[in-house]
């Protein structure tokens, strides 16, 4: 019997449910959400965090970056606009616009300066220097990009704490060697919620089904190439999300590229196969290029949100690369024509929603394979980051570079095997962007 299957929104809403009985019912210390982009993680983190202080429960929520505190705190100010907010910070903070609007958030450096709110919210290092008081509960965004000691230092100040994070995206790193702790259960290099699952492993881990950010062509490519195990679909239909294209182009390449993108979500702009420096010119040139051409074109995105079309305006563009060298490179060659577009590097773009996205391949040009290129959580914050289309801007040969460069990094004993690995998700990824489209 052929099975049915429920429309996307009943079906995220199934799972959402599911993690606030578990986190209602009191039977465990922990709940562990794993989320594809897009797939409304920060909606989960508010509404927790709604419900349990309206229960009278004291909560603490723990982000990973001022940027993403701020976030949350604009969230949960518009979504309960009676709740108190104490926002935990640095004594140089200078809060921005979308905190200072919300009448009913307090700022302070120390805990007992807020004067005793219903939600407080800081980043992980922030609450590691938190050395008094306790709260009941604790919510953790961005789990999988916390590290395992960021944990250790902040886990007595809360008995229970639901873990939110994305497991296909970057790991967190380290500027100092680290292989003296592999192998260790407790290794400061793993994720928080790694750490946390191998020291208890009865915690209910509960996934998120629907990503609501990426359109219909593109949640099976990212889910095939990066979560091969777990998966998940679109929240919109393959007619729910249009982009048009209203003035008319001159023919070329990019052109192509372009219109390939609009009609079909995805589109490879290939360049010639060569060995090229870090910072390739003729890269960063198409790059800026693309981007400056889905402007002139005059894009409109029509989508869920916008019925009738809204224009894709340069702060809706944004051009990922994997160094900082490559992204200033990209700003000077996008110019004063440019001014508005999002150009950074994966760590920076993580967890940011735009429309259309210019991707420069982190093995374009490049005569080998480091673990740095091949990691695969850097491909898939680049490749999941728009709503309608995206550009792959490479050099040809990197099929030829993947062969020629199989994953053969050291297996260690008691280090789970992590999947997908970066040699496979990126053959994954390269064979999907080669297959003909419509």
């Amino acid at each position: 019997m052929r099975k049915i299957r429920v429309p996307p929104a009943v079906e995220a809403e199934q799972v959402v449910g599911a993690v606030l009985a578990d986190l209602r019912s009191g039977r465990h210390r922990g709940v562990v959400v794993d989320s594809p982009p897009g797939a409304g993680k920060s909606t989960l983190v508010v509404r927790a965090a709604v419900e349990l202080a309206a229960a009278g429960e004291p909560l603490i929520v723990i982000a990973q970056t001022n940027e993403q505190v701020d976030d949350l705190i604009d969230r949960l100010a518009g979504k309960a606009p009676e709740l108190p907010v104490g926002r935990l910070s640095a004594n140089d903070y200078r809060p921005p616009e979308r905190v200072t609007a919300h009448d009913h958030v307090r700022i302070a450096s120390k805990v007992t300066d807020l004067d005793n709110p219903a939600v407080i919210i800081g980043t992980a290092a922030k609450w590691a220097l938190v050395t008094e008081g306790s709260w009941q509960w604790a919510i953790v965004d961005e789990a999988y990009q916390m590290r395992s000691d960021a944990l250790l230092r902040v886990a007595r100040r809360f008995e229970r704490a639901l873990f939110v994070g994305d497991p296909g995206q970057l790991d967190p790193f380290s500027t100092v060697e680290t292989s003296r702790w592999t192998g260790l259960t407790w290794d400061p290099m793993q994720s928080a919620v790694a750490v946390l699952l191998r020291h208890n492993p009865d915690l209910p881990v509960h996934r998120l089904p629907v990503s609501w950010r990426l359109p219909a062509s593109a949640a099976p490519v990212v889910a095939a190439a990066f979560y091969p195990f777990t998966g998940f679909r679109a929240g919109t239909g393959p007619a729910d999300r249009v982009l048009t294209l209203t003035e008319p182009g001159v023919g070329d390449p990019v052109d192509a590229a372009v219109e390939v993108a609009a009609a079909s979500g995805w589109a490879l702009y290939e360049l010639p196969a060569r060995h090229t420096l870090r910072t390739d010119a003729e890269a960063a040139s198409a790059c800026a290029e693309l981007a400056l051409r889905v402007l002139r074109r005059g894009a409109v995105a029509i989508s869920e949100h916008a019925p009738q079309g809204a224009p894709v305006s340069a702060d809706r563009i944004a051009v990922g690369a994997a160094h900082r060298d490559q992204v200033a490179a990209i700003r000077a060659h996008l110019g004063i024509a440019g001014a508005g577009i999002t150009v950074d590097t994966a760590n920076r773009l993580q967890g940011r929603e735009y429309d259309v996205t210019i991707v420069l391949h982190p093995l374009s040009g490049r005569r080998d394979a480091t673990a740095f290129h091949l990691e695969s959580g850097r491909l898939c914050v680049l490749t999941s980051r728009h709503r309608h289309a995206c550009v792959v801007v490479a050099r040809a040969g990197i099929g030829e570079l993947l062969d020629a460069h199989p994953s053969t990094e050291p297996v260690h004993l008691d280090v789970p095997v992590r999947f997908p690995d970066g040699w496979e998700a990126h053959q994954q990824l390269l064979h999907l962007l080669h297959r003909p489209r419509a």
